[in-house]
């Protein structure tokens, strides 16, 4: 091969690598209760999430104020599809699973809210500006199934 179609070459896959990365979620996120769909579940009076994420690993504190009271969630776990255990509501044993599909990281958990058992999806994605955190769920619990839209603003 010659020299410039070598340097060609090398440029076109360096020009490839941005769209290989994956995104980074690391921030503040506040819940935009005017952009979320809620379903049937009512809206948290207010939500934020602080993310740190060094891929593959990612830990979140997440906080909610709503009418069954104020609490806090820390998580952590890896996006390589290993299962990871954390304590959930009311320190309620979960296990998770994170990967990455595409650009969107899908997250599987299984867990129990109070009593109830629960199995939950969510895809989690950034907007190109990196400036809104949008994660798609679905949850199945023994009262049925809902789906939410949670969209988050970067502060």
């Amino acid at each position: 091969m010659s020299k410039k179609v070598l340097a060609v070459l090398a440029i076109l896959m360096l020009a490839a690598l941005p769209a290989l990365a994956k995104p980074n979620f690391s921030g503040d996120w506040k819940l935009n209760t005017s952009k979320s769909i809620f379903g049937d579940v009512p809206a948290p009076d207010s939500m934020t999430i602080k993310v740190t994420h060094a891929d593959p690993q990612i830990t979140n504190v997440s906080k909610q104020s709503s009418q069954m009271g104020e609490f806090e969630i820390k998580t952590s776990c890896t996006t390589d599809g290993k299962e990871c255990a954390n304590e959930g509501f009311q320190g309620a044993p979960t296990k998770s699973v994170m990967k990455w599909d595409g650009d969107v990281l899908a997250v599987e958990t299984q867990g129990k809210f109070g009593e109830m058992d629960f199995s939950m999806k969510q895809k989690w994605s950034l907007s190109g500006d990196g400036k809104t955190l949008t994660v798609a769920q679905s949850i199945s619990t023994s009262m049925g199934d809902f789906t939410q839209t949670l969209v988050f603003d970067k502060q």
